[in-house]
This record gives structure tokens, C-alpha cells and sequence, in this order.
């Protein structure tokens, strides 16, 4: 075949692969994985220790690869480990790192795994702790939503029904639909990460391993809550669990979609409720007046990205047997973005909330009569009249399609 050269991969067998296949498999993983470095050698710690408690490596030999594993974890810290595109991925860049330092004693790290629970091992590792960071942003943002309700908590605010004025609401009851919202949030965060908290180290390529694993070492070792036990279901679960976190991290974005949108609004000249930062604003190529929202706009606009993550990542796992298949490979990136876009969405929306300011004038001004044109209502019928009557009687105030 042109093209054709001699592969150094995981799976070698001494046969030459084409170019153009392994272009086309490897995607942009080598990029990818540098996510995953740390995680895949905490992984490969713990499986090592494993394999020396059922007597597969000596306690010297576990010794050398903790040493050298935990080299590479700082290498890659300072951005020095480097996953060459021929390597394919994290993993095959960590082995031959080893087998380079140590010889046969790094060629011992793959006994009893295979690249599937290895993948599956790192991305639930990767999976958990931006799970965390998250929390711990979505927990921020309520904390500062709480100090922006307490500091305006007297400020009234139209409530708007059709984006037509419609009755009193306050800068206080905005605000608090936005914290209480996060803060179901948390508690689908806590229900997803509940969800994936499941080791699959040890399940091979789907099938098992045919040796007296421990696999309650390694998940405790990696601070796993428990095994998951059928080997099936481990590689099954990738995508499953994946669509899940997907979905939630949606629920969040959503939140900040339709923050995004109401401070777009109220932040309008011809509303001028809120005052964005000027240092969170762009300006016009062209006009020199002007101050965009751009950070809110994008904001929105990243919600509908992030739910076309999810279907896609849904999609790419649809309708494939048991097993693992190389369209797993393809849920990789859709998660990591999805990541990505919300942890820089809640850290964005902190910043701006932090030093948005309210014209408490402009909010009074906008408290028009007709604002209070049901308590009226009510009004009358605490006096005895039957609603309807009080409904139409205070109608006939105002003008406009009723």
C-alpha cells in the first residue's frame, strides 16, 4: 500500500500499516490525552501494586515504575511529556516512556490489562475530578449570587410574562430562581458522579482477565466507591455514562443560558436595570459609542454546543453490539469540551456577577401602574367581589389587547 511504514504501537505485530489508516484512526487522541497523562499513571500505580500483591511484580520492580510514572506525571505537569501523533494516544506514549527507562520491567506494566479498561480507568478518573471542579464553581457562583441578593434585596424589578410587564418582582427574587436552580444542580452533579464512581480497571477488553485479579485493591486505591463487575457492562457503560454527564452539565448551561439572556436584556439602554463591567464588555470595529455584551452572548450560544455534544456523542453509540467498537474512541472529545465550556461559563458568569451593579433609580422608574393591576384585582375581591367581575372592572383601566 503507499504510504505504508512499520508500526510501533501497542498492537504490533511486525506487519506494516498504512499512513493514511493510521492517520485516519488516531484522529486528534494524542492531543486529547494529554487530559489524561495523570490520570492513566495513577491508574498504572495501582495496577502495579496489584499485580505484586498476587505475586506478578516484585515489590523492586513496583518500586521502579512508581518512581518513573510519577517522573512523567511531573513531566507532564511542567507541559514536557510529549504524545507523538505515531503514538497514538496517552497510553502507548507512557508504556514505551518505561520500557525505555526500565527495560522489561516497563514491558510488565500491560500484564493483565488492556487498552479498553485503561481508557475507560482514566477518563472515569478525568470524569470524577472535573465533576468536582465543577461543584466547586457551581458552589462559588451561588455564593455570589447570595451577596448580589443581599446587596439588592430591596431593589424592585418588573416581572415580565410574554416580555410584556406583567407583576412586581425584585432584584432579590431574580436572583434567588438563579440559586436555587444551581442548587439542584448540585444535587444532579452528586447523582452522575454516584453514577460513574464504578472501577473498571481489570475488565480487559470486555471479556475479563484470566488471572486472580484484586480488583478491590485497585479501586480502592484510586478512590473508587466500588468494582464494576461485569466486564460487559464496563465497556457497555462507555458513552452511557459519558451522555449522562453530558446532559447534566446541559442542565447547568441551560441556568446560564437563560441568565446570559435576561442580563443581555436588562442590561439594554432601554432597560437599564443592570450595568455590566465595561471591562467584561467589547466594543465596535465601526461605532465608536458602543459596549457588547459579548461575553453573554457567547455564553448563550455555548449552551446550544454543549447539547450538540450530547446528541452526538448519543449518536455515535446508537445502534452498535455488544462490546467495544473504534466509534468509542469518538466519545472522547464531545466530553472533554463539554467540560471545557462549563467550567469557563460558571467561571466567566462569577466574574461578571461579582461586579455587576444595579441602577436601583431606573427599577423604580420602571414600577408602572400596571404592574399592580391584578393586586388590585385581588384587592376587590377581599372586599367581596367575585374575581372575574374584579377582572374586568380593573381591564377596563388600561388599553391594549387584554
Amino acid at each position: 500500500m503507499p504510504g505504508a511504514k512499520k508500526s510501533s504501537k501497542l498492537w504490533d505485530k511486525g506487519f506494516e500499516t498504512s499512513q493514511q489508516v493510521i492517520d485516519y484512526t488516531v484522529g486528534n487522541d494524542h492531543i486529547l490525552d494529554r487530559k489524561l497523562v495523570k490520570y492513566d499513571c495513577l491508574a498504572s500505580i495501582a495496577h502495579a501494586r496489584m499485580l505484586a500483591s498476587i505475586d506478578l511484580l516484585t515489590n523492586d520492580e513496583v518500586n521502579q515504575l512508581d518512581t518513573e510514572l510519577r517522573v512523567i506525571m511531573a513531566m507532564d505537569e511542567r507541559g514536557e511529556f510529549i504524545i507523538a501523533r505515531e503514538q497514538e494516544d496517552c497510553h502507548t506514549a507512557i508504556e514505551n516512556h518505561l520500557t525505555e527507562r526500565l527495560g522489561d520491567v516497563g514491558k510488565k506494566i500491560h500484564t493483565a490489562r488492556s487498552r479498553n479498561d485503561q481508557v475507560l480507568t482514566a477518563m472515569r478518573l478525568y470524569c470524577k475530578a472535573e465533576l468536582g471542579n465543577i461543584d466547586e464553581l457551581a458552589r462559588l457562583l451561588i455564593d455570589t449570587l447570595e451577596s448580589f441578593k443581599a446587596k439588592y434585596k430591596k431593589v424592585p424589578l418588573p416581572g415580565y410574562t410574554h416580555t410584556r410587564k406583567a407583576m412586581p418582582s425584585s432584584v432579590a427574587l431574580w436572583s434567588g430562581a438563579f440559586i436555587d436552580s444551581m442548587q439542584d444542580n448540585l444535587s444532579g452533579l452528586a447523582s452522575v458522579r454516584d453514577l460513574i464512581d464504578q472501577s473498571p480497571l481489570g475488565t480487559g477488553a470486555g471479556y475479563g482477565i484470566p488471572l486472580p485479579l484484586n480488583r478491590k485493591m485497585t479501586a480502592k486505591e484510586l478512590g473508587f466507591a466500588r468494582v464494576q463487575e461485569n466486564p460487559i457492562y464496563s465497556q457497555i457503560s462507555r458513552g452511557k455514562f459519558e451522555a449522562a454527564i453530558l446532559h447534566q452539565l446541559s442542565q447547568i448551561m441551560f441556568d446560564l443560558n437563560r441568565m446570559a439572556t435576561d442580563l443581555i436584556m436588562f442590561s439594554m439602554p432601554e432597560f437599564g436595570f443592570f450595568k455590566l463591567p465595561k471591562e467584561f464588555c467589547t466594543g465596535s470595529s465601526i461605532m465608536p459609542q458602543k459596549h457588547n455584551p459579548d461575553v453573554f452572548e457567547l455564553m448563550r450560544g455555548k449552551y446550544h454546543q454543549l447539547v450538540s455534544y450530547e446528541f452526538q456523542l448519543k449518536n455515535a453509540m446508537a445502534n452498535l453490539i455488544s462490546g467495544y467498537h473504534r466509534d468509542v474512541q469518538l466519545t472522547k472529545e464531545p466530553v472533554m469540551n463539554g467540560f471545557d465550556i462549563t467550567i469557563t461559563s460558571l467561571e466567566m458568569c462569577d466574574l461578571v456577577m461579582q461586579k455587576l451593579d444595579v441602577d436601583t433609580k431606573r427599577c423604580q422608574e420602571a414600577m408602572t401602574s400596571e404592574l399592580y393591576a391584578t393586586q388590585r384585582a385581588y384587592e376587590l375581591v377581599q372586599q367581596g367581589m367575585p374575581f372575574r367581575d374584579a377582572y374586568r372592572q380593573i381591564a377596563k383601566e388600561f388599553s391594549g389587547p387584554q
